[in-house]
């Protein structure tokens, strides 16, 4: 599969598309299959925003990627509308686009209609789960991703496993068989991002409430997150270590589970409501200032907990209380400024490359908040990547759904950050940080990646890298 260039005709109004689709108009001339229901099905008005420009194709990874107009934003606006007016029926025909698309919301930062196809996207993706039969084998890979990754306590008991099958060298072994690639494509999607088990992914025991250092300036509360918590633990470690040094008590409640942003983000309503529910509680009483979180995906299903519990008379407005406390933790130390001295990394100058997570760049606005930050630490130059705003392929379970779009643009992304010529990337998000770690070890580069928040936090230490 290569990267197809970009179409500059304007295409066809819906009418027009869809008659020069022969497989659609054999879908919608066959028997009729479900659409939406009636439970909040995508916006005509929100679709008719859509002026069929083709802004968005330039910055559609999927369509960049698969080539065709359907797999863009524009294609899949077109369907929404199809299906909504019974053009269309909601079948496989029509929800491979649907699946294909990472709701990297790129588009939405560069439609100059102010088309909000992440609403479009959010109300489309729980038709499909509610209103399309998947095939079995859909079925169980993502039965096996939504009643594990989400659920820290049932990822923790496979730690010990994972360690010993990385010790033996079972992975080599596996990978340079190309043995469960040609089982099953998911799953060796979902074996290749494995990160090295060490002795930090079993630790992560905090206390409820650690103190500020110096003069407490605020009091907030920290997501630890489920997969951050396991395989990310010394970033969520050295995030309480900067929150404390710049005057911030910092609350953990032991009730927090997964923020339900994979579930959200897939359709999967029901459990994501449950788990915001189940989030919202474990901070009830605290009485903080503001939540913290240290990951893009998170921090952008946080804060549309308003959204995702608008039909629930108990939570609406609790949700939404607790969506306007959420503040990325790049977001929140800009707000409220560095008060802990800063020192060097490295005896010289530091190139840093910064790895704008799409979540965080186009789902919260949060781009130059970040850089302020790292620029602050004595001797660091932050050097900009081609295609920053381009979606690295991981997008939450993308990698594992859709493997195969997804090298592709793993594969692109480390190369542009690699071209930057910098020392160390630095990644917002863990979902990011694992692949690009991935397509690192397999271009055989072996520059250190780390989350902006370890940088400070050594920095603030007065730690040097090695």
């Amino acid at each position: 599969m290569s990267i197809k260039p970009v179409e500059s005709t304007i295409a066809a109004k819906s009418s027009n598309f869809l008659g020069q689709n022969p497989h659609l108009n054999e879908l919608s001339e066959s028997e009729a299959l479900p659409g939406f229901d009636a439970k909040h099905p995508p916006d005509p008005k929100l679709i008719d925003t859509c002026v069929h420009c083709g802004f968005c194709l330039s910055t559609c990874p999927s369509y960049r990627v698969i080539g065709k107009e359907m797999d863009s934003p524009r294609g899949r606006i077109y369907l929404m509308d199809a299906i909504a007016n019974g053009e269309a029926p909601l079948a496989e025909g029509t929800v491979e686009h649907f699946d294909t698309c990472l709701g990297c919301l790129a588009c939405v930062s560069t439609c100059p209609s102010g088309v909000q196809y992440d609403k479009l996207l959010a109300a489309t993706r729980p038709q499909v789960e509610r209103n399309y039969e998947r095939s079995l084998g859909d079925r169980v890979i993502r039965s096996l991703i939504f009643n594990l990754f989400p659920y820290p306590n049932r990822l923790r008991p496979l730690l010990v496993p994972l360690y010993v099958y990385q010790k033996l060298g079972i992975p080599k072994l596996v990978r340079q068989t190309g043995l469960l690639k040609k089982l099953s494509p998911r799953l060796a999607a979902m074996e290749s991002i494995l990160p090295n088990i060490t002795g930090e992914f079993f630790k992560g025991n905090y206390p409820d409430v650690i103190a500020a250092q110096g003069e407490k300036r605020y009091r907030v509360g920290m997501l630890l997150g489920c997969v951050q918590r396991l395989f990310f633990n010394p970033v969520n470690e050295a995030t309480v270590r900067v929150l404390t040094a710049n005057g911030c008590e910092v609350v953990i409640p032991k009730g927090q589970g997964c923020c339900a942003a994979l579930p959200a983000h897939q359709g999967q309503e029901e459990q994501a409501i449950a788990i915001a529910r189940q989030m919202i509680d474990s901070f009830e009483g605290t009485e903080v200032d503001f939540i913290i979180i240290n990951a893009a995906g998170c921090g952008h299903t946080l804060k549309e907990y308003g959204h995702i519990l608008q039909d629930d008379p108990n939570y609406r407005d609790k949700a939404q209380a607790f969506a306007n406390q959420v503040k990325d933790v790049q977001e929140f130390l800009a707000m409220v400024g560095l008060t802990a001295p800063l020192s060097p990394l490295t005896e010289g100058k530091l190139t840093v490359v910064y790895q704008d997570a799409c979540h965080l760049l186009h789902g919260q606005k949060i781009s130059q908040q970040p850089r302020q930050i790292l620029k602050q630490i004595p001797g660091v130059e932050l050097k900009e990547a081609l295609d920053a705003a381009l979606c690295c392929g991981s997008a939450g379970v993308y990698n594992m759904l859709q493997p195969e779009v997804s090298e592709e643009l793993g594969q692109q992304k480390v190369q542009n950050l690699l071209n930057t010529g910098a020392e160390l990337i630095a990644s917002p998000n863990p979902g990011c940080a694992l692949q690009i770690q991935k397509h690192l070890q397999l271009q055989g580069k072996d520059i250190p990646l780390m989350h902006p928040m370890e940088l400070l936090d050594l920095s603030i230490r007065g730690v040097r890298l090695k």
